[in-house]
């Protein structure tokens, strides 16, 4: 297919061109590129042609939770939304915590992912030899629950926390929330509203003194250890003072940002309540501004959606029983468009930290840019033909998202993986998706 006329916004630069895919691959980029015989043209005046958002975190609930979601139902929503490549979490049934369980989600995922795929081993208080005998490329990661989970998941041993900061081959990411904190919080919330605690109390149960104290830890542990280190989805202008600014390539120590720290604050718990019940917690209008600042400045490296589905029965309980979680990746790109049409970030600071930076940190080959002889995971956005969202349109296996009744002022025109339409900006196609090569 030659893709004529588009936008392009790649490397930190916006610039007309032509983009010709042939087979699996980006074949040429230039001003102007005859189409030959055979090739299907596309006519992409107007609207703006990215690589494809590489969601470094998500949860899509295979095995054992796919009345939730499945590898299947959410990378089909991942790849209408623009998303070309997703990193799955380890917190299914059984646990991804071995090798084995490992190789078993590759071979699920096999010629049923529309997006590309890799997955992480998830740690726990008894698998550091597991973790050491990680082989380059079997996981994109080493992900560690410094904070309230569920089982074996929580790593809160000290002996443990060093061992495996000492001994992993692989990056190790972080979910950084001070369990103990959390506890106290919560018995201070109950003494004053019993079991019907209010959704707005999430921010101050689950607090920025909570991430603070743990995200302290792990980049202690990191620095002490010269661990690979990435902390998840910052939500507290208190823990930038850990990260520095600066291009993600050659740090030690990187951090995201997730699409609702960036777009929501604590005023939306009036409306969506346990919708916007996620952990760490949407907080205040002014953790929410930092985060953004620190976005653009490069203190905060990635951009990530930590989609994670629950149905509407589940999420329709009261505070203590609603499960933390937001299905995202099908409008995470649309919200950071919105973003950028009201001026809080750029098109180009978008695309450095959603599909550059994520290759570069986790080592993914061939992907994350527009360049001659990569694979053409693309997305095509029309700035000028609005989404709403409706029930209707929700292609989550939940049916429901943070977003339904919004209208969106952009919309996802296309998406291709490895060279094949994957969205035609009506309906999904045959899935195309590939086990990501990891440097």
């Amino acid at each position: 297919m030659l893709i004529a006329n588009a936008t392009l916004i790649n490397e930190g630069r916006r610039y007309e061109s032509d983009l010709l895919i042939r087979g699996e691959r980006i074949e040429k980029i230039a001003p102007r590129i005859a189409a030959p015989a055979g090739v299907e043209v596309l006519d992409a005046r107007g609207r703006f042609l990215l690589p494809g958002m590489i969601d470094d975190q998500v949860h899509f609930r295979e095995p054992g939770l796919t009345h939730k979601g499945d590898l299947a139902s959410e990378s089909a929503a991942a790849v209408a939304g623009g998303t070309t490549s997703f990193m799955d979490m380890p917190n299914v049934i059984p646990q991804t915590v071995t090798r084995e369980a490992l190789a078993d989600k590759y071979r699920m995922a096999q010629g049923r992912a529309h997006a590309n795929y890799a997955f992480y081993l998830g740690a726990t208080n008894d698998n550091v030899e597991e973790i050491a005998r990680l082989q380059p490329g079997e996981a994109c990661a080493v992900k560690v629950f410094m904070g309230a989970s569920t089982g074996n998941m929580l790593v809160d041993d000290p002996k443990t926390l060093e061992g495996i900061f000492a001994r992993s081959p692989a990056i190790v990411v972080t979910h950084c929330e001070d369990t103990p904190i959390i506890k106290a919080n919560e018995a201070k919330a109950r003494e004053r509203y019993g079991e019907e605690v209010p959704f707005a109390e999430h921010p101050h149960i689950r607090s920025a003194e909570a991430c603070y104290k743990s995200s302290q830890l792990a980049v202690g542990l990191a620095r002490r250890h010269g661990t690979r280190l990435h902390v998840l989805h910052l939500t507290s202008a208190l823990e930038l003072e850990l990260f520095q600014p600066g291009p993600v390539q050659g740090k030690q120590i990187t951090v995201e940002a997730c699409v609702h720290h960036l777009y929501f604050d604590e005023s939306r718990y009036a409306d969506l309540g346990s919708r916007l019940k996620c952990n760490p917690a949407v907080k205040s209008a002014a953790d929410r501004a930092a985060l953004v600042a620190a976005v653009r400045e490069g203190r905060i490296d990635i951009i990530a959606t930590d989609h994670a589905p629950h149905t509407r029965e589940e999420k329709a309980q009261s505070y203590f029983k609603a499960p933390s979680g937001l299905p995202l990746v099908q409008h995470s790109l649309l919200a950071l468009f919105e973003l950028a049409a009201r001026g809080e970030l750029d098109l180009e600071t978008v695309v450095q930290r959603a599909m550059h930076a994520p290759a570069e940190r986790f080592g993914v080959q061939e992907r994350g840019y527009l360049r001659e002889g990569a694979y053409a995971d693309l997305v095509l956005v029309d700035p000028a033909r609005p989404t709403v969202v409706t029930p209707q349109s929700v292609l989550y296996k939940c049916g429901w998202a943070p977003f339904e009744g919004h209208t969106f002022g952009a919309s996802i025109a296309a998406t291709w993986v490895n060279g094949a339409l994957a969205w035609d900006g009506s309906k999904v196609l045959a899935p195309r998706g590939q086990r990501l090569r990891l440097a």
